[in-house]
């Protein structure tokens, strides 16, 4: 996706760009392409951005360790201030108290917009933090075949060979 050259916006037809999404996200490993779309409309001091995309990623189960397809679906609006000091070096301490107010996006009205970037940020924001292969998934089944007393997990049977290699 090319970047979207802001002061642009206002000559294109309803100050809006609609742009179809069908590829790979730098940084996103996917295994199907991102599909969807991601619509940019100008409204004088600021733009608001609204994307709707899908793709298809592995994801490791945090129980039981497997790998399973999930799904990644995005449905995003978003408004991002434009301002002219956006981009500027901030001459500030690094810790500071920022009012919630403070908490906006902002670009430059003579910037770029990166929707490619936007996406990005937006699908990293859906993938699952608690990642379940199914929500009944036992996790990892202790080998009942153990020579010892306690069951060891599949995972430290090297780990064991070794133990009972070494002298007492």
């Amino acid at each position: 996706m090319d970047a979207i050259y802001i002061p642009q916006l206002t000559t294109a037809p309803e100050r809006t760009e609609e742009i179809p999404v069908q590829e790979f996200l730098p940084g996103l490993e996917t295994l199907t392409p991102v599909r969807g779309r991601v619509r940019v409309k100008h409204h004088g001091n600021y733009l608001q951005v609204s994307g709707q995309a899908e793709a298809i990623m592995t994801c490791t189960c945090n129980r039981c360790l497997q790998n399973y397809n999930h799904r990644v679906m995005v449905d995003a609006n978003e408004i991002i201030w434009l301002d002219e000091a956006a981009g500027e070096p901030d001459d500030l301490p690094l810790e500071r108290e920022v009012a919630m107010e403070d908490l906006v996006e902002t670009l430059s009205p003579q910037g770029y917009f990166y929707p490619n970037e936007w996406l990005y940020e937006q699908m990293c924001l859906e993938i699952p933090q608690r990642q379940l292969c199914d929500p009944d998934c036992p996790g990892i089944q202790p080998n009942a075949a153990s020579t010892s007393d306690k069951p060891v997990d599949r995972r430290w049977a090297s780990l064991e060979a070794l133990k009972k290699e070494l002298p007492g």
